[in-house]
């Protein structure tokens, strides 16, 4: 029996590497024998750079950068022969920011400029930035700034900064990048501005009330005339992700791609799932989003290609069976129900999550490929 086992991390408690680890024990504790591959996956956001070094090797390029606060933080780049993987989370991470901190007006992606700058100086031709969980609101300027761009004090000051921005140069960052294949890893579609843009969609989760919200998509709108008169870029899907770092890319001349199609390759996961018995993917929360292209939605239609059966483990299940069914999903269990409580399933994830994996072992041979649990 193989078992691959290739979750997202469950945010707020376990990482993708500690899930995997965990269902895996779990399903060994009942079938010793199994032959269980963990395959931890991301889809751009925090565990990115982990992730793909734990798939593909490489290089890690330990940096210190500016935080989102503007205090140094400590960061890697993954450098494989030519091309570099870059996490904005490790610069800008929601989670680097105190939650009585958290005000999206002030944090910056420079600290993003600064890995690609020094992705750049170390000989990469092509950067990938995976994005997701930043706590940052500022169209990239913060990025554009350390790459060159002007004025650096207003770009680098947050989003609340560009407020008034009559004029921006961006030509020195276009410099800094020349000959270099810039990719926006993301499968957030947001525009830039707009009540499904940067500010109104994630504002809120970084610390921003409605009425911040409404000064940052101004904001952004002034930082948008500044450097895309035509407005061609600023509506552009995934110009909105990660608080608009997608917008600042863009303007570079960079594209837009799936992160979740982009780590599935690096790890190979069509072919571990063509010679698997079963697929396990999770996340923290399995909801309706999760079958709109997110990572458990790659995962499953992977293994459906080849007539794999795949469970879904999560802190919380709420996606429509149905619709989950048509994805390629079997079967999707729920963490809290399973432990209890959520404070139970919170505060013993990793156990409570190898307890799960245990009991989906003992039902497996009465789960089938119709999508039907027993």
């Amino acid at each position: 029996m193989r078992i691959v086992i290739a979750p997202d991390k469950f945010a707020g408690t376990l990482s993708a590497v500690e899930a995997a680890e965990a269902v895996a024990a779990g399903w060994r504790d009942v079938h010793p024998g199994a032959d269980t591959r963990t395959v931890p996956l991301s889809d751009g956001g925090p565990g990115f750079v982990e992730v793909l070094h734990a798939a593909i090797g490489g290089r890690l390029l330990g940096c210190e950068v500016t935080g989102p606060l503007g205090a140094p933080v400590r960061a890697d780049v993954l450098l494989d022969g030519d091309t570099a993987y870059v996490e904005s989370a490790l610069a800008c991470g929601l989670h680097l920011v105190p939650a009585d901190e958290r005000d999206p007006a002030r944090t910056t992606t420079r600290g993003v400029g600064e890995l690609i700058a020094r992705a750049v100086e170390a000989g990469a031709r092509t950067v990938v930035v995976g994005m997701g969980g930043s706590s940052t609101n500022d169209g990239g300027a913060g990025m554009l700034a350390a790459l060159g761009a002007g004025p650096t004090d207003r770009l680098a000051a947050g989003g609340g900064a560009l407020a008034g921005l009559g004029a921006a140069d961006t030509a020195p960052a276009l410099r800094a990048v020349e000959g270099v294949r810039l990719i926006a890893a993301t499968d957030v579609d947001n525009p830039l501005l707009g009540e499904h843009g940067a500010g109104a969609v994630f504002g809120p989760q970084k610390g921003a009330d409605p009425e911040a919200v409404r000064a940052l998509d101004a904001a952004l709108a002034d930082f948008a005339d500044a450097t895309d008169p035509d407005g061609a870029l600023r509506a552009a899907p995934g110009a909105g992700a990660a608080g608009g770092l997608g917008y600042g890319l863009l303007l570079l001349g960079g594209t837009v791609e799936s992160g979740v199609a982009r780590v599935l390759e690096a790890v190979g996961l069509d072919s571990l799932a063509a010679g698997a018995d079963l697929v396990v993917t999770g996340e923290g929360s399995f909801d309706f989003q999760s079958l709109r292209g997110k990572l458990p939605h790659g995962v499953a239609r992977t293994a459906a290609r080849h007539g794999v059966p795949c469970v879904v483990t999560a802190g919380a299940v709420s996606a429509d069976p149905d619709e989950a069914a048509k994805a390629g999903v079997t079967a999707a269990y729920s963490l809290v129900e399973s432990a209890g409580s959520t404070e139970a399933a919170m505060s013993r994830s990793a156990e409570e999550l190898r307890a799960l994996a245990a009991d989906i072992a003992r039902a497996w041979p009465r789960v089938d490929k119709a999508g039907r649990g027993g």
